[in-house]
């Protein structure tokens, strides 16, 4: 059984034969280096070769995608959700009033969707999505796909306190974002659900935004469930149609959002911070509505577990959540976010070897 056949069987609620692993957020273009045996001329003449045989010689069975940095040095593909990017949004405006006209010559969430071009959108979609599952060989390549669904934050393009200001002082003006990220995200569910029914898309997506804090939701759950939800529900519709399961990535603590993501048809989680209280001896509990069991990409800490932990540790520890999770949920082990170069690369093989151990 080779790695996309495994985590497929995962996917599908059966039982592989060892215990599936999930690969793609390492950061660092050096880490990878290292890993892949290659050098630093290989990575700069071909990223994409240098991380997938990083990945290969790790044995994972899938990638998350994967990160590939042009810089040498840069330890993360994500900028555009660090402070300085955040930042740089909020000061395109001078005050709130210039955001409120910035959000109403936004076009309509009608206008978006009848604007969609999707056989020239899937066209491009089914040909990246070839490309890269090419490359990965034998491994699955499980690309995320933020924002399908629906999306509630829009503090990449005006900013932390502008984004809170709008909920506040201007609720019409929320409602019109949330119109918005509600029909980009059917519309990119729907170029998912037809690759699902050819047959070149995984039966699982990774979804989902950064909703919350180490203390809980950013925003009210109350007006989340009431204003939110109903677009999720929707923009999930055409993936749970074909029988994909979209997995929620799960960044600080989300327990008070669980029911609702559960209502709206989430059937997984990803990452998980066990300092804020969501530990995998409750997620494993956590019942879809579909009646599957929950769908878990994780748990291991990038902050408190792989970074600090000796390799020996990791391995007793992959053991420790591979018996919590086996039987109770369809499990494939992964890193809870992007790794950093404080992470020592024993720790990451001796989690993956470890892995490739524990048979059902």
């Amino acid at each position: 059984m080779n790695g996309k056949q495994r985590l497929e069987m995962v996917i599908a609620g059966k039982t592989p034969d060892r215990l599936a692993t999930l690969g793609g957020w390492i950061s660092c273009p050096r880490d990878l280096i290292k890993l892949s045996n290659l050098t630093e001329e290989d990575y700069i003449r071909d990223r994409d070769n240098v991380a997938i045989t990083a990945y290969k010689n790790l044995g994972v069975d899938g990638l998350l995608g994967y990160i590939a940095n042009d810089d040498l040095d840069s330890f993360s593909d994500w900028d555009w959700v660090n402070e300085k990017k955040i930042q740089e949004a909020s000061n395109q405006f001078n005050n709130i009033e210039q955001v409120a006209e910035y959000i109403e010559k936004m076009p309509s969430a009608e206008e978006i969707e009848e604007k969609f071009n999707f056989e020239e959108e899937y066209a491009e979609f089914k040909a990246n999505l070839i490309k890269y599952q090419n490359l990965c060989g034998d491994m699955l390549y499980l690309e995320p796909r933020w924002g399908a669904g629906a999306r509630c934050t829009w503090y990449q393009e005006i900013g932390f306190e502008n984004w809170f200001l709008i909920i506040g002082l201007y609720p019409h003006l929320f409602s019109k974002l949330l119109e918005i990220g509600g029909a980009e995200g059917y519309n990119t569910s729907r170029l998912i659900a037809r690759a699902v029914e050819e047959g070149i898309h995984s039966k699982a997506v990774l979804i989902g935004e950064d909703l919350c804090t180490q203390r809980g939701p950013m925003v009210s759950p109350e007006l989340l469930k009431n204003k939110f939800a109903p677009h999720l529900k929707r923009g999930l519709k055409p993936l749970l149609d074909v029988g994909c399961r979209p997995v929620w990535h799960s960044d600080g603590d989300i327990r008070p959002l669980i029911p609702m993501l559960i209502d709206c048809g989430i059937e997984g989680f990803q990452g998980f911070q066990r300092e804020c209280g969501v530990t995998l001896e409750n997620m494993v509990k956590i019942k879809p509505k579909s009646g599957n069991k929950v769908l878990i990409f994780g748990p291991m800490a990038v902050t408190s577990e792989l970074t600090v932990l000796s390799p020996s540790e990791i391995r007793k520890l992959v053991r420790k959540y591979a018996d919590i999770a086996i039987g109770k949920a369809d499990f494939a082990l992964f890193t809870s976010n992007t790794t950093t170069p404080d992470l020592p690369l024993e720790n990451l093989i001796a989690m993956y070897d470890e892995a490739k151990k524990i048979y059902y």
